[in-house]
């Protein structure tokens, strides 16, 4: 069994320093929704997770739809957990999702979840992060906190 049995995680040819963070079954919400995403740590405390929004994620104004960026913001607090604690991704659930919405996504800009644990117990992981568009992360499109519970013992 490899280490992410349920995601295709592997260095990205076409994008240095990122690791594909795309669901191996192609025919759930990820892939269908969400298309190609990306993972890398920025930091041993920080996590980034990209996609790269298209017309199809777009609102009547031609901005990023809400509904994408809170779907980013919910596969972030999993790919984060994982990648920062090693936690079980795939057995974990939302348990809370709060965001704030600051300014529209664009797109054909890489859309990042910069992500940070801020706590973690037994069976709950707290969570928060930014969602920015931009080389140096200029644009800011959401904040966020997010609690995820981790799997029960079977």
């Amino acid at each position: 069994m490899s280490e992410f049995p349920h995601i295709r995680h592997e260095p990205d040819p076409d994008n240095p320093g990122w690791h594909t963070w795309n669901l191996a079954d192609n025919t759930r919400f990820n892939a269908q929704t969400m298309g190609h995403m990306l993972v890398r740590k920025d930091s041993d405390t920080l996590c980034r997770v990209r996609m790269f929004p298209e017309r199809r994620h777009t609102n009547l104004l031609d901005m990023v739809h809400g509904a994408i960026t809170l779907a980013l913001i919910d596969v972030a607090l999993f790919a984060s957990m994982r990648m920062l604690t090693g936690g079980d991704a795939g057995g974990s659930v939302t348990l809370e999702l709060s965001s704030q919405f600051i300014g529209a996504g664009k797109p054909g800009v890489p859309l990042d979840a910069v992500v940070e644990v801020m706590r973690e117990t037994k069976r709950l992981v707290f969570l928060r992060g930014t969602v920015v568009q931009g080389e140096a992360d200029e644009h800011l499109v959401a904040s966020f906190t997010g609690i995820v519970r981790k799997p029960s013992a079977r």
